[in-house]
């Protein structure tokens, strides 16, 4: 498992700040001696998150925190199961029939050869924003590229691995309630640099049945051939069976609700997690990455207001997300930070969501630091945030987690757009076995062995002896 490690400072931390931004469609004080409520109202809503006390609570107490909201799979695979087997059959029909049904939108066409779309018109400091994002996250997937080594293991045996390009690629970046350009640049970008030559880019249409524009320039910059026009459950089949015009792919990346969740991980379809034996489309997925969730560790010394910012990130991007806060230690201004949820959750664009998200999650109180990243390693977090003082000392005590941002000036926000880590990242405590989406996940690799003739004997006979 692989955990991607973040740390910005005050002074140096994006001197000109890009302009990102959502592209949208759309109770008592603390007391020490008893559990408290964190709420925010909203719209007539109350947002509350539980409290815990990690030292009054038994091991299997603090065992079931780390579950997340059940989700009930086996009536979701009810509704998406048809929608696959229909357009395995149908093809591109089924996928205009869905699109028409869930989306509102009538297609006559649902594939797009990218190439041949029009550069798409943006305002100046959006499509500066955008470039700033794809130069970062370039430059550190780039980076992750391994040069190809060859050893002998024993004379005239000579090995090797060599990577070659998944051929062809499946990305899927919702739409919906708000459209998320930059998990196109996170899909894109590692393809592009794999040299994947069929990049399938699925997101939901427009009600016009455009392309987003901000999606579509991302898109183009990073090397996307196709734009099928369509989200759920009848994306992930369209990519996986192949249709008359969506191309089949061998791979599907990114993440999406809980029906792209079970439409990736269906039976007929992936090879990886439920049943390898009736893989029938042989295709795999990259890991499964669910509602979005984060888990920040703050003590005395953090600000409540990047506390509150922090914690409403995540909670705004629907209603299914978690989030955790981790008071590490005494003194931490539980009013003010309270107060400041209350604030900005109130001024979001998206705060109902927010406040939906924050009434299934909860606060922990943990004696110290130790404490504090113990239950962290068992809670396995997609986003973790340890806003302390000297946060980068703990970082060797970090074990369970997709993405870290450490220190008072590293916002999670960063990493969702432009610092250049990925933000699809393992759900769901998945942390705990899988990695973020990295450059790895593009390539196939095969292993190479070359005997020299003449200098082989000993090979050779090592091998008859052992049949």
């Amino acid at each position: 498992m692989d955990s991607q490690l973040l740390l910005l400072n005050k002074t140096n931390a994006l001197i000109k700040p890009p302009q990102f931004r959502f592209f949208a469609s759309s109770k008592s004080r603390y007391n020490p001696s008893s559990n408290f409520s964190l709420g925010c109202k909203l719209k007539r809503a109350m947002c509350a998150m539980k409290s815990y006390r990690l030292s009054e609570l038994s091991n299997a107490e603090v065992e079931s925190l780390k579950a997340r909201p059940r989700i009930d799979f086996s009536s979701i695979f009810g509704t998406v199961n048809p929608i696959v087997d229909d357009v395995r059959q149908r093809g591109d029909d089924a996928v205009k029939d869905y699109t028409a049904k869930f989306d509102k939108v009538k297609l006559d066409k649902i594939v797009e050869n990218v190439s041949e779309l029009p550069d798409p018109e943006l305002e100046a400091a959006v499509r500066e924003a955008f470039d700033v994002a794809y130069d970062n996250i370039y430059a550190f997937h780039l980076a992750q590229r391994s040069a190809e080594k060859s050893i002998e293991n024993m004379k005239g045996v000579r090995c090797k691995r060599v990577a070659r390009s998944i051929g062809s690629v499946g990305l899927y970046v919702p739409g919906g309630t708000a459209v998320l350009p930059s998990t196109a640049l996170m899909l894109a970008i590692p393809a592009q640099i794999a040299g994947c030559k069929t990049v399938v880019l699925a997101t939901p249409p427009s009600q016009d049945g455009s392309i987003c524009k901000e999606v579509l320039y991302c898109a183009k910059k990073a090397g996307v051939t196709h734009i099928l026009k369509a989200g759920g459950a009848q994306a992930i089949s369209a990519m996986a069976w192949g249709t008359d015009s969506c191309p089949k792919v061998e791979k599907i990346f990114g993440p999406g609700n809980q029906y792209v969740t079970a439409a990736k991980n269906d039976s007929p379809i992936c090879l990886c997690f439920y049943s390898q034996q009736n893989s029938e489309a042989m295709i795999s997925i990259d890991m499964p990455a669910g509602p979005s969730e984060v888990l920040v560790i703050a003590d005395r010394y953090a600000s409540p207001v990047h506390i509150a910012a922090d914690l409403l990130s995540q909670a705004e991007h629907g209603p299914d997300s978690q989030v955790v806060l981790v008071v590490a230690g005494d003194g931490v201004d539980m009013k003010t930070i309270e107060e400041e949820i209350s604030k900005q959750c109130q001024s979001l664009p998206r705060g109902e969501y927010a406040s939906k998200a924050l009434s299934h999650s909860f606060t922990v109180f943990a004696r110290d630091m130790v404490e504090a990243l113990s239950f962290s390693n068992l809670y396995a977090p997609e986003h973790l945030i340890i806003n302390v003082k000297d946060a980068e000392k703990w970082e060797s005590f970090i074990e369970n987690a997709g993405s870290v941002f450490l220190g008072p000036w590293t916002p999670e926000s960063v990493g969702d757009y432009a610092s250049g880590t990925n933000h699809v990242l393992p759900t769901y405590g998945y942390a705990r076995m899988y990695g973020g989406c990295i450059l790895g996940f593009f390539p196939e690799i095969h292993d190479s062995a070359v005997f020299d003739r003449g200098r082989t004997q000993d090979a050779w006979s090592i091998c008859g002896n052992h049949g």
